[in-house]
């Protein structure tokens, strides 16, 4: 129960909407591996039914394995990582999209960044153009770009989310709403050809939609580890993708089926 405690605040556990929760049990499920029923009820102050429910819902959708009293981790689902687990993670890929990335910005254009290792490389790839503007809601790209000549950006507020250096909730959203921009290049913990993009967080996936939704043109960043996962929330379908920069490992059937979703998708 010690690890549990970590994720779950005994004063705040009955205030958990069913999203939260969920969320809350897939952060454990990743920590330890496995969790179980009469555990998760006595921490949310839930009944058992509820508590099994909540794992028939995420085993339908992927996210664990049930056993009998608890739940496994699947193998298949996008966690939520910091970013320094994350930046581990095909560095080589990541740097690569970043440089393809910045191929496609040009003088006088408007982009948003979303937070995230690979749109972090986007940031470092980027410092010698000119007449841009980056509206990111992370602070380590705005760092990263802070006081270069050329460059204009704008960091949204909003609360510190300290896993992935992103600022969300609705001082993020309302700064959004203050902006429209020629590119979104975001991030994903997740892609599956037949549900969409996700992430595991309910208010980032709240700022990426906003993002989408005041960009000209939607550009999602993965390398291919990301195909054929699913995280807890959903940000968009691919209707709303425009191009999907990845590496050549993506496998060949999500390729065929982005191309006949008539999504352009970027090899590097």
């Amino acid at each position: 129960m010690s690890s549990m405690a970590k994720h779950i605040s005994k004063d705040n556990a009955t205030g958990y909407s069913t999203v939260d929760r969920r969320s809350t049990i897939l952060d454990i499920i990743n920590q330890q591996g496995k969790i179980h029923v009469d555990e998760l009820s006595k921490a949310f102050n839930v009944s058992e039914v509820t508590v099994r429910n909540d794992l028939k819902k995420l085993e339908k959708d992927g996210f664990l394995r049930r056993t009998h009293g608890g739940a496994l981790k699947a193998n298949n689902v996008a966690f939520d990582l910091t970013l320094m687990e994350k930046a581990k993670k095909h560095a080589h890929e990541k740097k690569l999209i970043g440089t393809k990335a910045a191929e496609m910005i040009f003088e006088g254009d408007t982009i948003f960044l979303d937070s995230g290792t690979t749109t972090f490389e986007i940031a470092r790839s980027i410092k010698e153009k000119k007449n841009i503007t980056v509206i990111t809601n992370a602070l380590n790209i705005a760092t990263e770009l802070a006081g270069i000549e050329g460059i204009g950006v704008v960091l949204t507020g909003g609360m510190l989310r300290e896993k992935s250096f992103s600022l969300v909730g609705p001082h993020a959203e309302q700064t959004l709403k203050d902006y429209f921009g020629d590119k979104l290049f975001l991030g994903v913990d997740g892609i599956c050809t037949d549900y969409g993009i996700t992430t595991p967080n309910l208010l980032e996936a709240q700022v990426n939609r906003l993002m989408v939704e005041r960009s000209n043109e939607v550009i999602v960043v993965t390398d291919s580890s990301k195909f054929g996962r699913r995280s807890l929330c959903l940000i968009v379908d691919l209707n709303s993708v425009d191009k999907i920069i990845t590496d050549r490992g993506i496998p060949e059937n999500d390729l065929n089926v982005l191309r006949s979703k008539e999504v352009e998708v970027c090899l590097v």
